[in-house]
């Protein structure tokens, strides 16, 4: 993958001026904004502000007060400096599936982008990975599982390069050799949070940082949850790891849904406040899967059929055991023996059927015959101990 996915473009030096004006002067996803840039074009757009336009549902007096000052040759080189470009729509290495935000008049007008991976390229065949920044060690260990395991298989991994899920998610795809996306909510110069810094210029030198504020534009609160939905869009589907009742990544799934993207849950204790916004995304939401492997995130975002084979339960010598057999294990006495023919009336059966049944018992370990009495052996006593039922097993450990 390159940094350009294709050298040519549809879109002018002008154009490109134009929106990395507009990315300066206004905060994203601003409706009446984006629809009068889709009616006329970002150029006119910017030449009717300058010449004093009014526009209904638009703050233009907001808009003209930051354009006073918006130098977008200046954000442009300094973007270039760092390695950055301004990508756009008409650009080849613009990601189509963020054309789906017009739906909800959300659209990105212009995406900042930092790394040497092809933004089209990368954004083709990706998850998006999100969770509480308070996350636990469980949670923290299937982001970065899932993540590591869907970057083995060619899948982009797209997060917000926060504490907690998200960091563990870009992580574990970075330690597969795989893509990952950070997007922010402030310049793709701007490492933040700072603890995270390290991570962040390794996302810059093998993934990809992307925003649609211009380089030095610093994080305030709104923009993390509007950025939230180019995470969602980006994505093929939207993992919630951990997240509480209150959350961005509530926000993301949100987004993901009315996208129609893929929305997946994991679940976790019912006891846990972090895990508590999953349980209520998957009550509130029908459409929401609940996912535990990396096979099943795949089987919801992939191609048809790539389908998760079903998890395999350990068989035991009891699975091997017929009908009759059976019944007849279950009148064995575990301690104490009994003849044939009171095993056969425990069982229900006929002391022939008795007496053949033991002996398959005899030949798997489960019983043995002594002076004419049969009893379970040790191996008898633990298959008839752990059953696989789960109501069973919390039965024997209370009693």
């Amino acid at each position: 993958m390159t940094a350009t996915d294709d050298d040519a473009s549809a879109v002018t030096d002008a154009e490109r001026l134009a929106r990395a004006t507009l990315t300066r002067i206004a905060e994203p996803a601003t409706k009446g904004l984006a629809g009068w840039v889709r009616e006329v074009g970002a150029e006119r757009v910017v030449a009717e502000l300058r010449a004093g336009a009014s526009r209904a549902g638009v703050d233009v007096d907001g808009l003209r007060h930051r354009l006073a000052t918006a130098d977008p040759h200046r954000d442009l080189a300094r973007a270039a400096a760092l390695g950055a470009r301004l990508v756009c729509p008409g650009d080849p290495e613009w990601p189509a599936p963020l054309d789906d935000l017009t739906w909800e008049g959300l659209d990105c007008l212009g995406l900042w982008v930092r790394g040497p991976v092809g933004l089209a390229t990368a954004g083709f065949r990706a998850v998006g990975i999100v969770g509480t920044r308070a996350a636990t060690a469980y949670g923290q260990l299937l982001a970065s599982n899932f993540a590591h395991g869907l970057a083995e298989r060619g899948w982009t991994i797209v997060s917000g390069l926060a504490y907690g899920i998200d960091a563990a998610a870009h992580q574990g795809a970075l330690a597969a050799g795989g893509v990952t996306i950070a997007a922010l909510a402030c310049g793709v110069d701007v490492a933040y949070p700072k603890a995270n810094r390290a991570l962040y210029e390794r996302v810059c030198a093998e993934g990809l940082v992307i925003s649609e504020f211009p380089p030095g534009t610093a994080p305030q609160r709104p923009r993390f949850l509007v950025r939230n939905r180019l995470i969602a869009a980006l994505s093929a589907g939207t993992v919630v790891v951990e997240m509480a009742t209150r959350s961005g990544a509530r926000a993301t799934a949100t987004y993901a849904a009315r996208l129609n993207r893929h929305v997946m849950a994991v679940p976790g204790p019912v006891t846990s406040a972090v895990s508590a916004g999953c349980h209520q995304l998957l009550r509130d939401r029908p459409d929401t899967v609940v996912v535990t492997r990396v096979e099943e995130i795949v089987e919801q975002c992939g191609h048809m059929g790539e389908v998760a084979e079903p998890l395999s339960v350990a068989s035991t010598a009891r699975d091997l055991l017929g009908p009759t057999v059976r019944r007849v294990f279950e009148g064995v006495p575990v301690h104490t023996g009994a003849t044939v023919d009171k095993i056969a009336e425990v069982a229900g059966v006929a002391p022939a059927a008795a007496a053949a049944s033991l002996a398959a018992l005899a030949q798997l370990g489960l019983a043995h015959e002594r002076a004419g009495l049969w009893a379970m052996t040790p191996t008898g006593r633990r298959e008839r101990r752990h059953r696989g039922d789960p109501l069973a097993q919390l039965a024997l450990n209370v009693w």
